[in-house]
C-alpha cells in the first residue's frame, strides 16, 4: 500500500487489514463501518475515510445497497505495537463523570487538576474519548460530553430497548454469522474467564462486550438494528469503564456470551435468542441493585 493520508489514517488502514487477515476475510466480505468502529475503538468517520482510502487503492469496492466490500485481500504491513493506553486514566474520567465532579462541559486544565496528570496524557485520553464518540471540541475552548449522565431510569430503557433488537436480530431470516467471527470472540472470552481481574480490565472488558454485541447485531443483516446498536454502545461506553459489578460478574457475563455463542454456532437461533433474552434482564437487574 502507498503511504497516504495522515499518520492516523495510515495506522488506522494498517488496523483494518489486520482485522481482514485476522478474521480470514475472503474477497466479496462485506466491511462494515460500525462493526470496525467498535472493534477498533474509533469512531465511523475515519474509519469510513480508511475505508475510501483502500478503495482508492483497489483492495475495497463499494456496492449500491451493499456498501464497502473486499475487492482484493491487501498485503499485511508489519508496525512497530504502539504504546498501550492510559486505561487507568480513561477509567478515572469515567468515574469523576459519573460522580458528578466532571461536568458536560469542562476545560482541559480542570481536568488536569481532578486527575492529577500531566497535561499529555490528559490530552492523548481526551483524543481518545473523541475518536470514540463520548466527547467533542467545544467552538473556541473546552471540550463537551455527547450526552447527559445516565440515570437508571435511561439505563433501564436503555436494557429495554436492547431486548427488544438483539433478540430480533437472532431471530432474523437473514442472520448468519463467519465462523471465523465466532472463533475469535470465544478465544477472547475464554482468555478474559482465564485472566486476574484487575481495574484497568473493564476497558477490555467493555470493548470485547460491545463487538459481541454489535456483532450479533450485525448477523442480522438488517442496517437499522446494526445502527441502533453501535448507537447504544456508544451511549453505555463510558459508564461501563467505570466497572461497579466485581470480577463474579465478569465471569457470569462471559460464560453467558459463550452459551449463547455455542447455540448459534449449532443453528439453535431459538435457544440462543431465549438466552439473550436472559443474559440481558439479569444484566439489568444487576445494574438496578448496583445504582
Amino acid at each position: 500500500m502507498s503511504d497516504t493520508g495522515t499518520p492516523l489514517q495510515q495506522d488506522l488502514m494498517r488496523r483494518i487489514v489486520d482485522v481482514i487477515h485476522e478474521d480470514g476475510l475472503k474477497p466479496g466480505a462485506r466491511l462494515r463501518q460500525n462493526q470496525l468502529a467498535d472493534r477498533l475503538r474509533v469512531s465511523r468517520t475515519p474509519v469510513r475515510i480508511a475505508l475510501e482510502r483502500l478503495e482508492e487503492e483497489g483492495f475495497v469496492q463499494h456496492e449500491p445497497n451493499r456498501g464497502m466490500m473486499l475487492a482484493a485481500i491487501p498485503p499485511r504491513i508489519e508496525v512497530l505495537e504502539a504504546p498501550p493506553a492510559d486505561e487507568e486514566l480513561l477509567i478515572a474520567i469515567a468515574k469523576l463523570r459519573r460522580e458528578g465532579r466532571l461536568g458536560e462541559q469542562f476545560a482541559e486544565l480542570e481536568l488536569m487538576r481532578l486527575t492529577g496528570r500531566e497535561r499529555t496524557p490528559v490530552r492523548q485520553a481526551l483524543i481518545k474519548l473523541e475518536g470514540l464518540g463520548v466527547i467533542q471540541r467545544r467552538k473556541g475552548y473546552g471540550w463537551q460530553f455527547f450526552d447527559p449522565v445516565r440515570d437508571m431510569r435511561a439505563r433501564e430503557e436503555s436494557y429495554n430497548f436492547r431486548l427488544l433488537i438483539e433478540c430480533a436480530a437472532i431471530l432474523s431470516p437473514e442472520f448468519s454469522l463467519s465462523a471465523e467471527w465466532v472463533s475469535s470472540m470465544r478465544k477472547r472470552h475464554e482468555a478474559m474467564l482465564a485472566s486476574p481481574w484487575t481495574e484497568t480490565s473493564s476497558v477490555t472488558l467493555f470493548e470485547m462486550n460491545a463487538e459481541f454485541h454489535l456483532g450479533i447485531s450485525a448477523a442480522s443483516k438488517n442496517r437499522y438494528i446494526e445502527e441502533a446498536m453501535h448507537r447504544q454502545n456508544q451511549l453505555r461506553r463510558l459508564s461501563n469503564y467505570n466497572w461497579q459489578h466485581g470480577s463474579d460478574r465478569v465471569a457470569v457475563t462471559c460464560r453467558e456470551h459463550l452459551e449463547i455463542l455455542d447455540r448459534l454456532e449449532h443453528g439453535d437461533n431459538e435457544i440462543a435468542a431465549a438466552l439473550m433474552r436472559k443474559h440481558l434482564t439479569g444484566a439489568r437487574e444487576t445494574v438496578k441493585v448496583a445504582f
